[in-house]
């Protein structure tokens, strides 16, 4: 039985053939800041997900929520019932090589919204289509998923306890183990105020994790990274699955060509992608 009200979920599907287009010069200062960010040390290609340094909501102060992300309503559907909002997962295609230091457009649209029930509770997927264009011509096509869930009632569980080997680097990939700092500067360089991130009393007392959250994107950009060392990438796409932990070791493996993913330090699959060519 569903805990809202069936008249909130058709308000929100309102919103599905909502459009935005925006325009951005491809500056490459930002590009630089995300490089540096995920750790991309290929001087001669930028990040595979490079976009995502551009194109990020800016909201003034007064128009952020108590979450830091900016209030939804206007674009993205508004649904004060379930205000946990996230990313999810993304579906993306490389058409052509963006131009850095050049000016961009993008055009994006609200093409579905559908409720769920979850172990947790009632859960509204949100699906965006982002399409970057220069000259007119699509460069990059992403459909990204966000989640709207409800506060968590139960008391935070206590951190991952390691595994014996959760410090042991996987053949075919690496150990990473990200702290407050790397979270920072991702937050920076995508302009992602979500506290969970950065503010351990919220993310705790608030969200109900046992610590600072790795973001979802974040995880991505590192698997990305890992699958482009065998080219460049024609497509990737990836999805959460469970939340990580700043501080503890999180292992990025490469478990079959173009087959990726992002292993909690308790062996829990956190994240799984996979990239084309």
């Amino acid at each position: 039985m569903s805990g809202i009200d069936e008249a909130v979920i058709a308000r929100c599907r309102e919103a599905i053939g909502r459009c935005r287009d925006l325009t951005q010069r491809l500056d490459a200062s930002s590009l630089l800041r995300f490089a540096a960010a995920t750790g991309w040390d290929d001087g001669d290609r930028p990040p595979p997900l490079a976009h995502w340094a551009f194109f990020n909501e800016v909201a003034a102060d007064a128009d952020l929520g108590a979450d830091g992300h900016p209030r939804p309503g206007g674009f993205l559907p508004f649904a004060p019932e379930l205000p946990r909002r996230m990313f999810a997962s993304a579906v993306i295609r490389f058409e052509r090589p963006l131009v850095f230091d050049a000016p961009a457009e993008i055009a994006l649209e609200v093409v579905d919204v559908r409720h769920k029930q979850g172990r947790g509770g009632d859960l509204l997927f949100v699906e965006v289509a982002r399409t970057i264009l220069q000259s007119g011509a699509p460069c990059v096509r992403e459909t990204q998923t966000l989640v709207y869930r409800p506060v968590l009632a139960a008391a935070p569980a206590a951190l991952p306890a390691p595994a014996p080997d959760a410090f042991a680097a996987p053949e075919g990939g690496e150990l990473w183990r990200p702290g407050a700092a790397n979270l920072f500067r991702f937050s920076a360089a995508t302009f992602n105020g979500h506290r969970i991130h950065y503010d351990r009393p919220y993310a705790v007392e608030v969200e109900g994790y046992p610590g600072v959250v790795v973001h979802g994107p974040f995880l991505a950009a590192r698997l990305a990274a890992l699958a482009a060392r065998r080219g460049p990438l024609a497509g990737f796409e990836f999805r959460a699955a469970a939340p990580c932990f700043a501080d503890q070791p999180i292992r990025l493996a490469e478990v079959a060509p173009g087959e990726l993913q992002a292993i909690r330090c308790d062996g829990v699959l956190c994240v799984t992608a996979r990239a084309t060519y």
